[in-house]
């Protein structure tokens, strides 16, 4: 009997360790943006998670944005934010610490990484 429990507790320590969420990503994050140009754009975002839909705000300079199209598995997701002339997609992986953030913009395949803010 011993035996069997021996083998299995790696099994299921296993599964624990792989289907546990990494990180929560319901709250504030900021980041800075390096654009082609050189230049640098802050990035701002307060994200709530309810039932594996991803809501929230995009805070920028000129006004907020409402995420739309939201949607997290596991430690990815996806949504949209309204630009003008359109829509910005952006997707992203949770870790631990940070959140790898990848938005495409009129064409331009720009990347960041978000630290939770206060």
């Amino acid at each position: 009997m011993k035996k069997k429990m021996f083998a299995i507790a790696p099994f299921l320590l296993f599964f624990v360790v792989c289907f546990a969420p990494i990180s929560d990503i319901n709250g504030k994050w900021t980041g800075v943006l390096n654009l082609p140009d050189s230049s640098t754009f802050q990035l701002n975002y307060t994200f709530k998670v309810d039932s594996g839909k991803l809501t929230g705000t995009a805070h920028m300079p000129q006004c907020d944005a409402n995420i739309t199209d939201g949607m997290i598995n596991g430690n990815d997701f996806s949504f949209n934010v309204p630009v003008p002339d359109g829509n910005a997609p952006h997707t992203g992986k949770i870790y631990p610490d940070s959140i790898k953030l990848h938005i495409v913009y009129k064409g331009q395949h720009l990347s960041a990484i978000l630290k939770r803010g206060n």
